[in-house]
């Protein structure tokens, strides 16, 4: 061997026992995965009474750095780029599209993402990553969008192209589907966790399947109209206080019904003032009853009270720190608010100020934040 193929070998030999050496030390789980936040943004800014801070957002593998790995030095960087040449490492892991978002409460975010063609499970405890890829057995995922919690510590996933629902353990393997030839286009999904129902947003047959868990259809309501408790292409639902919030996206409303499909409520409209809502899509439900609702069109996440007035807007077009791009889903639990920014491929997430809930959102203020957000 030539003097400078043995000087390259024990080199890369060398490179290849440090790189590995590093890839042992464990991961650890960073909700912001980029240092140029100086100050954490709040809203609504001073001189309002702050209500939400800004907590950083999920993108992939960034969010699970091993320690000190922000502060690799320029030599250790060059050499994991090289053994990742020999080793023809793969592209990194990141969301791409995301479209849905939930949370189970207990460290565990679960993300529905249309171009990976996959769910991704972002474990804050564990500080792990993963992405779950089938359907069912030897089916993958194709345009999977709606996302419940499972009453076992798993999910439920409505994949409109398939045109079912598919159930997946807490490790992410298939367990069961259900609603094949039955749906047309299913997108958001909703659980009763007192009965085990499913409910499903068809935006093929603008209606709302009822599913038990078993997989039997029980009911349908709604159907295809612009009239009180009929719907143009439903897409996300949230289910609370015996209550299913229905993203009505074409008829740029939300819709609230019973358990049984009695129409209740309603609120929104078409316009070109921030708290219209010409494309709706996410909407959720915090424990004080206040409602929060993407706006794709413009960019926003909209806060409402029970009644839909609204009581403070979040975003606006834009890549930066709360700003969107094409939003679709939000999930609400005890102490964050997670937006899924499709096209800026990202959850961004948001939480609670002062009492550690929203009960308290612009209620000694809000007609200042709404008209303000109006001129």
């Amino acid at each position: 061997m030539k003097y400078k193929e043995r000087c390259f070998a024990v080199f890369m030999a060398a490179a290849l026992l440090l790189v590995g050496g590093c890839a042992q030390i464990p991961s650890v789980f960073d909700y912001r995965p980029y240092e140029d936040v100086k100050q954490s943004p709040v809203w609504p800014a001073a001189p309002e009474l702050a209500r939400y801070g800004f907590v950083g957002e999920l993108t992939g593998e960034e969010n699970f750095p091993r320690p000190g790995e922000k502060t690799l030095n320029v030599g250790v960087k060059f050499l994991r780029w090289l053994v990742g040449l020999v080793r023809h490492s793969e592209a990194p892991v990141v969301l791409q599209r995301p479209q849905a978002v939930i949370s189970d409460g207990l460290g565990r975010i679960y993300v529905s993402d249309v171009s990976r063609q996959a769910v991704y499970l972002f474990d804050t405890q564990r500080a792990e990553l993963s992405v779950w890829e089938y359907a069912a057995k030897n089916i993958r995922f194709e345009l999977p969008i709606g996302l419940t919690l499972a009453e076992d510590g798993g999910v439920w996933v409505a994949d409109a192209s398939l045109q079912l629902v598919s159930h997946l353990d807490s490790n992410g393997q298939p367990l069961a589907q259900i609603g094949f030839g039955m749906l047309e286009h299913p997108t958001g999904l909703a659980r009763d966790p007192a009965t085990g129902r499913l409910f499903v947003a068809d935006r093929g047959s603008n209606s709302i399947k009822v599913f038990s868990s078993a997989g039997e259809l029980l009911s349908e309501f709604s159907g295809f109209g612009e009239a009180e408790g009929e719907l143009n292409g439903p897409t996300y639902l949230f289910w609370q206080d015996e209550k299913l919030y229905v993203t009505d996206t074409l008829n740029s409303r939300i819709q609230i019904f019973s358990g049984q499909g009695e129409y209740l409520f309603s609120f929104g409209r078409r316009g070109l003032f921030v708290g219209d809502l010409p494309r709706p899509k996410g909407v959720a439900v915090d424990k004080a009853g206040n409602v929060y609702v993407v706006e794709s069109f413009y960019d926003y996440l909209l806060i409402f009270n029970q009644s839909g007035e609204l009581l403070l807007p979040i975003g606006g077009t834009g890549h930066g720190v709360g700003q969107f791009y094409l939003p679709a889903g939000v999930w609400v639990d005890e102490n964050y608010v997670y937006v899924a920014d499709t096209f800026n491929g990202r959850v961004m997430i948001f939480e609670y100020l002062g009492d550690g809930n929203a009960s308290d959102v612009a209620s000694d203020g809000s007609s200042g934040i709404v008209d303000a957000a109006r001129d």
